[in-house]
């Protein structure tokens, strides 16, 4: 017989009533249920153990204060995640490391005619097959070298990046996360690929 907890989890949309109508017992459950996924996301971004903190206590604050403008025209993850998002590019806005972000712009500007976000392919670090302790050693060092990089990209590219080839998120759930249009979210992530790539290449000529 399952519990009233367990059937909370599993029906997140009488979870998420129950908590705008006040209830904190259902509150607390939301909380539980994606305060690990939020710290997740927000230390891909950030790259650091205590911003990723601060954004997880101010995202569920914010959550608490907006909840009643939840409509459910979206899945409260999605939703969840524009405030995760808004957080870190607040908290982006008032870091100097705004001064050291890299203006990418104007980077890989030549078209194709083909989708933008097709002509350069997603980043893999993840081997595919089994390695040996030094393949281990050179992977550390190349996803050590490819966080140096995704910190230069400028934020939204950086999110846009993380969001598609990180977490593997659709160009139309990362679009409406990020507040854009598709074509806008696949021209980031463009650039953001064709960036980190380049900083790879470097990186193996060295």
């Amino acid at each position: 017989m399952r519990t009233e907890k367990t059937a909370t989890l599993e029906n997140e949309p009488e979870l998420v009533r129950r908590a705008k109508s006040g209830d904190q017992r259902a509150f607390t459950e939301l909380v539980k249920k994606y305060e690990s996924t939020v710290y997740s996301f927000a230390f891909k971004v950030c790259r650091d153990e205590e911003p990723a903190a601060e954004t997880l206590q101010d995202t569920f604050v914010n959550v608490y204060r907006k909840l009643n403008q939840f409509n459910g025209k979206s899945k409260f993850s999605t939703w969840l995640y524009q405030i995760v998002t808004n957080n870190c590019l607040m908290k982006r806005r008032k870091s100097k490391l705004e001064q050291q972000s890299v203006s990418l712009d104007s980077a890989g500007s030549s078209h194709t005619g083909q989708d933008p976000e097709d002509e350069v392919h997603p980043i893999h670090t993840v081997p595919l097959t089994e390695t040996t302790p030094q393949d281990d050693m050179v992977n550390k060092e190349l996803r050590e070298h490819l966080d140096k990089a995704i910190l230069m990209l400028p934020m939204d590219q950086r999110i846009a990046f993380i969001l598609r080839d990180v977490e593997g998120r659709s160009s139309e759930e990362a679009a409406k996360i990020l507040k854009t249009s598709v074509p806008a979210l696949k021209s980031r992530l463009r650039r953001a690929r064709v960036f980190l790539q380049k900083q790879l290449q470097e990186y193996m000529k060295a």
